[in-house]
């Protein structure tokens, strides 16, 4: 499902901007499985190495390598050991995992403390939060992600109850929703105010299926609903999966991958307006690679950031934020 061209996307050549500013990248995957292109810890120091500085990374589940046996509830656990094994070599190759958010089953409630508390300890100092993905359409040709959500999940009472369960353990949540969605996440972060939310993607603006050649109508709408959103002072919001199919601007079916001006062109106007409305506090750059390798490099991705930073008048300190220090203190790393 998640491909990529290697040989196609060494068209487009960039040197990295900026080469010194320290980055944090808050959002990326491992994988070795059936159907996947191989992306293991060798192929994100290639790509976190390769021009600009980036000093450590959080790695977010992907229902990877779970636990062959044992409760069903727990198997997610064996995701978290995996990671945590790269992690500990990670730094004397390249950038360091030093974080691991994973999965728990929410819809558990209170009975979610099990396996939050098997993550923590497999974590080993190194686990910082939960993603119970809920991105849902009721269109077929939209994918639900792989965790199968239901309708209405966030307003379910029993993964509200898990949900509420995070802090307790020290622990936030990421949320992985499509763009009609937002406002279940905003009556979601104000009905568990205590804990600390992490927007995945920009909110997930679609733009395939029944959303196709809709962006204009879609960003509209978007807008209402994120400026609502930024009324709750527990959300975070990942500016990032700008590389996204999902997202329907077909930088992958180009002849020639995008360069990092393209990618700026077609995103600066949805990130400048995030950052306007949240804060540099509250925004973090994020790759989500490899899923978003699938349309451009990982030096034309944060190319088209730093690009994207200089047009919203960033200065030193914001760009601190944007790129290294927000994550740092959400994912405390």
């Amino acid at each position: 499902m998640y491909e990529w061209d290697d040989d196609w996307l060494a068209r487009t050549v960039e040197e990295a901007i900026d080469p010194d500013l320290p980055i944090v990248d808050p959002h990326h995957h491992l994988w070795e499985r059936e159907g996947f292109l191989r992306y293991v810890l060798p192929d994100l120091h290639a790509d976190t190495g390769a021009g600009h500085r980036v000093e450590k990374t959080v790695f977010v589940e992907c229902a990877w390598d779970y636990r062959t046996d044992g409760p069903a509830t727990l198997r997610p656990v064996g995701e978290t050991e995996a990671v945590v094994r790269l992690a500990e070599v990670s730094a004397s190759h390249g950038a360091e995992i030093a974080g691991i958010v994973g999965f728990a089953d929410l819809t558990l409630g209170e009975g979610v403390d099990e396996v939050l508390s098997a993550h923590v300890e497999a974590g080993r100092g190194r686990f910082r939060g939960i993603r119970h993905a809920t991105a849902f359409d009721a269109d077929p040709r939209i994918r639900r992600t792989h965790t199968l959500p239901t309708v209405q999940l966030m307003a379910d009472p029993a993964f509200r109850a898990g949900v509420a369960r995070l802090p307790a353990h020290g622990l936030s949540f990421d949320a992985w929703l499509y763009h009609p969605q937002v406002p279940e996440l905003t009556a979601l972060a104000r009905a568990v105010p205590e804990c600390t939310f992490v927007l995945d993607h920009l909110g997930g603006m679609l733009g395939t299926g029944p959303y196709e050649g809709r962006r204009a109508e879609i960003l509209e709408q978007w807008h209402l609903d994120m400026a609502d959103l930024a009324t709750c002072p527990n959300v975070i919001v990942k500016l990032g999966g700008i590389g996204m199919v999902v997202f329907g601007l077909g930088f992958e079916s180009r002849p020639e991958p995008p360069s990092s001006a393209d990618l700026a062109a077609s995103w600066t106007e949805p990130i400048v307006a995030t950052i306007e409305r949240f804060g540099v506090d509250r925004c973090m750059f994020e790759s989500n690679f490899p899923v978003d390798k699938m349309s451009c490099s990982y030096v034309v991705l944060w190319n088209a950031f730093k690009r994207i930073a200089d047009l919203a008048g960033a200065g030193e300190a914001e760009r601190a934020a944007l790129f290294h220090d927000t994550a740092t203190r959400v994912y405390r790393l």
